[in-house]
């Protein structure tokens, strides 16, 4: 089953966490995740760390995640986008009517 989307979590600099927590926060965010979402990996570096999801559902994989981001204390310092599998353009959809360009370093 292919998936349609790649839904990425993005961590600022202004909260970067160690790469033990950022392995930590992909575990809690791999339990809220339903069957058909799957982590496909983090990075980090360049001022960011990622965490790579793929999933049919972009805004109800996030609405899944954002607790996890809550409870973590990462949700106002995170950015979160989507892109079609076979596409290159981002769209951001954490904050809401962000104007930044998303990219992935």
């Amino acid at each position: 089953m292919k998936l349609k989307y790649q839904l990425v979590f993005q961590l600022l600099e202004s909260c970067l966490v160690d790469f033990e927590a950022l392995i930590s926060f992909e575990a809690e965010l791999i339990d809220v995740l339903r069957e058909g979402e799957v982590v496909d990996g983090h990075d980090m570096g360049s001022g960011e760390a990622n965490i790579f999801v793929f999933t049919d559902d972009p805004r109800a994989t996030f609405q899944r995640a954002k607790s996890v981001l809550e409870n973590a204390g990462y949700l106002m310092n995170v950015i979160i986008a989507y892109r079609n599998v076979e596409g290159e353009d981002f769209t951001v959809i954490w904050p809401e009517n962000c104007a930044r360009e998303f990219t992935v370093a």
